[in-house]
């Protein structure tokens, strides 16, 4: 196994722990945990699929991470109004 497949299953893993947490109702979707835990796991199975000309992977995981991006962003706003 190179270092490469160890990050690209953590980045899979932080991904799926947010999952099995929310569908467990351990975890909210609408929190700042979830968010990040999803923006780090696609944002570096993305870079991964860019590296290695995935497009499908990419375009999956790039989607991800930015739509991730924006719940965070929109997360953070609602913190600082409050």
């Amino acid at each position: 196994m190179h270092a490469i497949d160890v990050v690209e299953i953590v980045g899979a893993l932080t991904i799926l722990v947010a999952f099995a947490a929310a569908q467990a109702g351990r975890l909210q979707q609408r929190t700042i945990t979830y968010q990040l835990l999803n923006l780090l796991g696609s944002g570096v199975l993305a870079t991964i699929a860019a590296v290695q000309l995935s497009w499908g992977f990419l375009l999956l995981e790039g989607s991800w991470a930015v739509i991730s991006l924006l719940g965070l962003l929109n997360l953070v706003r609602r913190e600082d109004a409050n």
